[in-house]
């Protein structure tokens, strides 16, 4: 009997330690949900930091402008990606267009390289994703260049062109940027002092100025043995034998 009954405990407390841990589970998933960003700034000064590879949403009314910031480091090509999700159709009035700009520490738009930043919905669209990717961003520049350099960069969101019987109805807006490495392909000397404007926002996890390793020390190092292979093998075949 006595077996019987701790085995009974036994299984109940597994049970219990199973429904903690679920609990706990869930709550932590939950933390995890509630650290995403939410909201979204409506100027640069109260643009809403998010990392990379992060997802931000924000409820908005059409006609407002968004606004978030992310990090990104030399060595990086930037991308900003936001998928609307537009008013029902029957509220609607008519096609609307829309818009993703991408500014640099300084607040200069920068182009995009590839990707689909404008966007023309119509009335029965229920979403619109906006995509840009810039140029790969370099460790020094001149600031009159216009090139892309270590810092924060924003992410603006807005429609441009909609019926004005539109503005004000209820939208939600979400954002994601990603950066790419592009390795030794890109890599070039120089470093800027300061990364712009970067006080909001996290550090890359390869830093302001890249990852000091590229493919380039691959293809060095590469190189380097096998030319020292290549030496010792030419010897061995060309040297002499020794006379007795």
């Amino acid at each position: 009997m006595r077996t019987i009954r701790n085995g009974r405990r036994a299984t109940v407390a597994g049970v219990l330690a199973g429904a903690a841990l679920l609990l706990s589970s869930g709550a932590a998933t939950a933390d995890d949900a509630d650290d995403k960003p939410t909201e979204a700034g409506t100027t640069f000064r109260t643009a809403t930091p998010v990392a990379q590879g992060e997802k931000a949403t924000a409820d908005a009314s059409n006609g407002d402008y968004l606004y978030w910031q992310f990090p990104a480091g030399a060595g990086q090509r930037p991308t900003a990606k936001a998928t609307v999700s537009l008013p029902e159709a029957s509220a609607r009035h008519g096609a609307a267009t829309w818009r993703l700009d991408v500014f640099d520490g300084l607040r200069r738009r920068q182009a995009c390289a590839s990707g689909e930043p404008a966007k023309r919905a119509s009335q029965q669209d229920a979403t619109v994703t906006l995509t840009c990717t810039l140029r790969t961003v370099r460790p020094w520049a001149e600031r009159w260049s216009n090139d892309p350099l270590p810092g924060a960069y924003y992410v603006r969101v807005t429609v441009t062109d909609t019926p004005d019987q539109d503005l004000g109805l209820p939208v939600r807006a979400e954002v994601e940027a990603t950066a790419e490495d592009t390795g030794g392909n890109h890599a070039e000397g120089g470093e800027l002092g300061a990364p712009l404007h970067a006080k909001a926002v996290a550090e890359p996890e390869d830093g302001w100025n890249g990852s000091w390793f590229s493919d380039r020390w691959a293809w060095t190092v590469g190189g380097a043995v096998l030319a020292a292979l290549a030496a010792v093998g030419g010897y061995t075949l060309t040297r002499h034998p020794r006379r007795r």
